[in-house]
């Protein structure tokens, strides 16, 4: 009786052992896990700290466009000395912000002539145009940036799309083929 106590005993010590091993096993991994997201968030805020103060920058951009373009679309100003210079020392202001966002890794997307991705461009309208594929993106309404691998503002666009002439002559073409091919068949 009391060698099976005893071996009850020792069943019961190893399982707690193996018990025991398992939770300190599953607990190390789970400190592990931890670690390695607090260190990735730290890199994330290193890398990204600024991305809400760039987000707000870019209005300084869209305000410095929106000056020069509503300076020379003023009649009273229009062919002056004046509007000259200032549109000139508006776009050197310019060229120096988006200077200090590529230092920065905050880049312009590129939009006009590319095909429609809407990770980086929301399309707001449609214009028709013969000359190019539909989807292409053919106006800029707003410039969108990147900040590294991250979308810090999408580009506002307008995209090609086939004029309605040619949308009801390829429509018409295509009703024309189904009858001949049904006309054929029979």
């Amino acid at each position: 009786m009391e060698k099976e106590e005893n071996s009850s005993l020792k069943i019961k010590k190893e399982n707690l052992e193996k018990k025991s091993e398992r939770d300190n096993s599953n607990l190390n991994a789970e400190m592990e896990n931890q670690r390695r997201r607090f260190e990735k968030e730290k890199d994330d805020a290193f890398e990204y700290g600024g991305f809400a103060f760039a987000r707000e920058a870019l209005n300084l951009i869209d305000n410095l466009v929106r000056s020069k373009v509503s300076l020379e679309n003023d009649e009273t100003l229009k062919n002056t000395e004046a509007l000259k210079k200032t549109t000139e020392h508006l776009e050197v202001i310019y060229k120096d912000m988006i200077s200090i966002f590529k230092k920065n890794n905050i880049e312009e997307i590129k939009s006009i002539d590319q095909k429609l991705d809407p990770n980086f461009h929301q399309a707001m309208m449609e214009i028709e145009d013969e000359n190019k594929e539909p989807g292409v993106i053919v106006q800029e309404i707003q410039k969108g940036f990147i900040m590294k691998d991250r979308l810090l503002r999408p580009a506002l666009v307008a995209v090609s799309k086939i004029p309605a002439k040619k949308d009801q002559e390829s429509e018409e073409i295509k009703k024309d083929e189904k009858n001949q091919s049904k006309t054929d068949e029979n």
